[in-house]
Formats: structure tokens, sequence, C-alpha cells
């Protein structure tokens, strides 16, 4: 199949001019990289320093890739992207929280966000990360072989409860689980938990999906030792597979502690192993679900045309296309109109406790060669189109 993505009028569709406009603008202001360095230590201080930034951060990048700052504030969003066949999952993108009853918090978001998706088709998903459940040391303490304390046997068993009531929820009400991944060295316990969720929830259906990083160099070997499993106990796995994104502080730590980094040799590497995943689950989706997240268009359309050579259909529900809200417009709305499953990342959460996922987001645009200039050049032809 050719290019399908080259269509702004469908990839812009609910943009108004003015939305067009800020499209152009934030994605100027992140293709500079010394720009986007400045601009996130500005940010940074202005919140520590409780200066009054919220309305113009909230009016520019936060409403440009998040939803609002609460569920109900979202579904004006939600409701928009739906009438164009673009499903949202919605997700709590608050960082760095690490008490007790920020991790209870998370769940009861979690909880309450499973409502959601039982209520609205447009909602097919409910997300949550492993370290909004508990503390990042535990889990690294884990995956790194230590033994636990008391204490802190006692604050994993809390972490298991809280993945086990969410997974349990989402059973019973018929609706599905994302569940992030991130740093390698933290990994390890959280891919063991969601391994044992998967093989109690996932006999009839795919409840619990994990995520796959690409850009590790050993997520193939993984994801073909987890289907082994599957098939051996009778149960089905889910993925979302993304490229990554921690590859510089992976390689940073690798290189400080001197051990071999995780990372894949390069970003061909990466697009090489992506593919290949996307091969082995389209061979095995009768036991494996896919949730496909990538900007990447290369991939998308791989995907696409082995759906057709396998003769699936584009609506076939074990397949999902997935874009950050934001980003890649002008994939996820030309493959909606095709009829093939897609769904936006929708962050929400408050304005300042939000601004970590922004400076990343912002980060990562400046980070991925091509990714800021495609969207560029996408803008600009929009907006040629609607002045002829």
């Amino acid at each position: 199949m050719g290019n399908i993505f080259e269509n702004t009028e469908n990839a812009f569709v609910l943009k108004s001019d003015s939305e067009l406009e800020r499209a152009h603008f934030l994605f100027r202001m992140i293709a500079n990289e010394p720009l986007v360095r400045i601009g996130t230590a500005v940010t940074n201080f202005a919140i520590k320093a409780h200066l009054p930034v919220d309305g113009l951060i909230r009016a520019t990048v936060f409403d440009h890739f998040c939803g609002g700052v609460n569920e109900e504030d979202c579904l004006p969003v939600v409701d928009k992207m739906f009438s164009q066949g673009v499903c949202s999952v919605l997700d709590y993108s608050v960082e760095g929280k690490a008490e007790e009853s920020s991790f209870d918090t998370v769940l009861e978001k979690t909880l309450k966000l499973l409502e959601f998706v039982k209520e609205k088709d447009a909602i097919p998903f409910a997300v949550f990360k492993p370290t909004g459940f508990g503390r990042f040391a535990l889990y690294q303490k884990l995956t790194e072989g230590e033994s636990l304390s008391e204490e802190e046997q006692a604050e994993w068993d809390r972490i298991e409860q809280r993945f086990d009531t969410v997974c349990s929820k989402a059973e019973a009400m018929g609706v599905s689980l994302l569940i992030d991944a991130e740093e390698s060295w933290m990994q390890g316990a959280a891919d063991e938990l969601v391994e044992r969720l998967m093989r109690k929830y996932n006999t009839q259906r795919t409840v619990v999906c994990n995520t796959l990083q690409m850009y590790r160099w050993d997520r193939m070997d993984y994801l073909k030792e987890q289907h082994a499993k599957a098939n051996a106990g009778g149960y089905r796995i889910g993925y979302k597979l993304v490229r990554g994104a921690y590859m510089e502080k992976e390689n940073d730590r690798a290189k400080e502690k001197g051990y071999p980094t995780p990372i894949c040799e390069s970003k061909k590497a990466t697009d090489q192993n992506f593919d290949t995943a996307l091969r082995y689950v389209l061979d095995n989706l009768d036991t494996i679900s896919l949730f496909a997240g990538t900007h990447n268009e290369e991939s998308s359309l791989l995907l696409v045309d082995l759906m057709a050579e396998k003769g699936i259909e584009n609506g076939d529900l074990r397949v999902w296309f997935g874009q950050l809200y934001g980003m890649s417009d002008h994939i996820s709305y030309n493959l909606s109109m095709r009829g093939y499953n897609v769904a936006k990342y929708l962050p929400f959460g408050p304005v300042r406790d939000v601004m970590p996922y922004l400076i990343r987001r912002a980060e990562e645009n400046t980070s991925v060669a091509g990714q800021t200039s495609r969207e560029l050049e996408l803008i600009q032809r929009e907006k040629a189109r609607r002045r002829t």
C-alpha cells in the first residue's frame, strides 16, 4: 500500500485555524533544542517558585498535549475525537510521587477510569504505570535480586494488591488494561508481576497487557519466552509495542555502572526489532493481542500491509494502533477513516503535576530525528490548503 498518511485534510479535520496556528508555534519552538532546554529550566523554576504560570501553560503546551485537569474535563476532547473514529486512553500523567497516599490516589483514579471505560465505547482501555502503584526503589531492589526487609515486603505486598485490585475489576467489567514500561533496572520486577496477572486473568480474553520497549535488544527473546509460557499455561498475552522513552538515561547509566547497554546499537536496529515483533504478533494473533504504540509511518504502514496479507479485517479488535494526543494526527486520523482501531493516549491531571510529562514530550520530540520537522511540514501544508 502507498503512503496513506499524506492527506492533511483528514489529519487536521478537528483542528480550527487557531488550533493549527498554536500547533505550528509549538512545534517550531520544540524544533529548537536550545530553546527547549531554556524553556524547561524556566518552567521548572516558575513552578518551584509558585509563580502564576498555570494559565499560560494551559493555554499553550498543556491544551495541545493534554485532555484536561481531570476525567470530566477530558470528555469533550474524547467525544470530539470519537466523532472521527479515534478512541482515547485516559492517562493520569502525574509523575514523581513516592508516598503511600499518592499510590492509593493513583489506584482510586485507575479504578474510576475503569468505570469510564465501561460506560464509553470511546475509551477502550485503562492504563497505569508500575511506579504509580509503588516506589521505584522497591522495583529496582527486586529486579536486582536483593532481598527485602520485613517492612519492604509489606510494602511490596501492597503494590501487588493494588495491581490485583485493578486487574480483578477490569476482568469483572469486561474491559482491558495497558500497563506501561519504565527503566530497565526496575522493569524486571514489574514484568514478573504482570506475567502472574496475565496467567490469572487472561484465560478467557486479554484483560492484562504489558508493554515491550523494542529499543531493548532483549525484548524479542522475552516476547517469544512469554508466548511459550502462555501456550503451555493456556492463557492469552497482550502487548503494547513501543520503541521506548528512556534511551539517553539507559545509555548513561550503563556507561556509568560499567555494564552493557540494554539499548539496541542503532536506530535502524531498533526499527528492525520493532517490525520483527509486529510480524511475530501478527503470526500468532490467536493468542497475542497487539497495541502498536508508534509514531513511525513505516511501521504503521507495515502493520497495515501485514493485516491485508493475512486477511485480518481492518477493525479486528485484537489489533490497535496508538499515538499520543497532540502528535502524529496524520497517522491516527487517516487510519481511523479507513476503519482501523486507533486510540490516542490522552494525558490529564493538574497542570503543575503534569509538567514533568510535558517536559519529557518536548525533549523526546527534540531528540527524535525527523519527528518535529514532519509535524511542521504537514501543518504548513494544511495551512496552505486552507488558504486556497
